[in-house]
């Protein structure tokens, strides 16, 4: 008898996290699986990102109810991670709204169905299509999971991510590039620090006149029932030459990252570089040239660099050292004020679709989210390419690495 060899896998994910838990459940949770032993942390570089997504104009009431917080309850010993699973708890502040309709138990004279039970799907929800494929009744069952409530826990495992990056140098920042039809102009110079600067504004762009009239905008929408969405640009320095391969289609990274970034709640869209624009050009406007660096050089890059940045920091689904440029496309949130038509469910029968609190726009805290998920793929990568179980031994694989890269190509003579 002839025994099948077992299945190999083409690389091993280091890097992997999970969440749990519904928008009006007691808590949300998240499990960071692979970070190594050795990285400083603190809950409050998990809150500050936690907070950060929670600001910008347009948000709903549900901002000012509920006030992130990470609890750290394992991987994680006197302020440093011990290379065990980190496991997070983020409270939701609503709960106690929300016990007699949310409760996992069954409690003592349930109506059947609960109150709040949603028949009338929203069209661009995942509301319909999740109670067909589930056998669900009551939409309630959908929609709270499917909520952006969740990212909240994505950003808490981000963070840890960032953290880990920026141990190496590398920062990410995001700004709001267009929303609600309105474009913000890039500013030239470009801020060192993205994030410093798009925290300030109500909308996180870098164009204080577009966030006045975008502000205008989302005001108009809501007086109106209607709902707004936008881009935005994720922006990631300080990367190496070599995360991710042409190996393989599941190794290339920017098949990872736009496969993240679409995973994003209402995202519909993802560039990196030019994206588009690039299949409107003709080859010789479309690519970058190269050149070496000028003294001292750029260890990290191999000392050569673009002259431009089209391909937005990835050639063949490889880093290049150059900034990592993304932008992410967000619909408008799909619950309406004024609702669309749909179907109640309960009888077949034309209706108007439910009307769940919610916001105008996310598209700021979208950025935000946007950056954690650009974290967390960037942070997989990098321990695929430099892993070990601890800091000290990933920073001698990284710095090792950066040193052979930095003698590959000859660096010509001055004469």
């Amino acid at each position: 008898m002839t025994v099948a060899a077992p299945a190999r896998h083409r690389h091993v994910t280091l890097l992997r996290f999970t969440t749990a838990g519904e928008s009006h459940g007691p808590a949300l949770v998240c499990i960071l699986e692979g970070m190594p032993a050795g990285l400083t942390l603190a809950a409050s570089d998990i809150d500050r990102d936690l907070a950060r997504r929670q600001q910008g104009y347009g948000r709903g009431r549900r901002m000012q109810i509920e006030k992130d917080a990470a609890e750290l309850l394992s991987g994680v010993r006197a302020g440093e991670t011990i290379g065990s699973p980190i496991a997070m708890l983020i409270a939701n502040r609503d709960w106690k709204n929300w016990q007699d309709i949310m409760d996992p138990s069954v409690r003592e004279g349930d109506p059947a169905p609960r109150k709040r039970v949603v028949t009338r799907p929203r069209p661009g929800h995942a509301d319909l299509s999740g109670m067909l494929k589930y056998a669900r009744s009551d939409a309630r069952d959908v929609l709270e999971r499917a909520s952006a409530r969740e990212t909240t826990a994505r950003v808490a495992a981000a963070a840890i991510c960032r953290v880990f990056l920026r141990d190496f140098g590398v920062r990410i920042g995001s700004h709001v590039v267009h929303l609600g039809g309105i474009d913000a102009v890039r500013p030239d110079p470009f801020p060192d620090d993205i994030n410093a600067v798009a925290d300030q504004s109500p909308l996180r762009t870098l164009d204080a006149a577009a966030a006045d009239r975008m502000i205008e905008r989302i005001d108009a929408a809501k007086r109106d029932g209607n709902t707004l969405g936008g881009i935005c640009e994720v922006v990631c320095d300080g990367l190496p030459v070599g995360l991710g391969s042409h190996i393989t289609w599941d190794r290339k990274l920017d098949g990872r990252l736009a496969g993240a970034m679409m995973s994003i709640p209402a995202v519909k869209a993802v560039e990196i570089g030019l994206g588009f624009e690039t299949s409107r050009r003709m080859g010789a406007e479309a690519h970058d040239e190269i050149e070496m660096a000028p003294p001292p050089g750029v260890a990290r890059t191999g000392h050569v660099r673009r002259l431009t940045n089209r391909a937005g920091g990835l050639e063949g689904g490889i880093t290049t050292g150059e900034p990592l440029v993304i932008r992410v496309g967000m619909k408008p949130i799909s619950t309406l004020m004024r609702p669309l038509q749909t179907v109640d469910v309960a009888n077949g029968e034309r209706a108007q679709a439910v009307a769940e609190r919610s916001d105008v726009t996310a598209v700021p805290a979208m950025g935000v989210i946007a950056e954690g998920m650009a974290a967390f793929v960037l942070a997989q990568a990098w321990l695929e390419k430099f892993g070990g179980d601890s800091m000290d031994e990933i920073r001698r694989n990284y710095d090792g690495y950066i040193a052979a890269t930095a003698s590959t190509i000859p660096r010509p003579s001055m004469s």
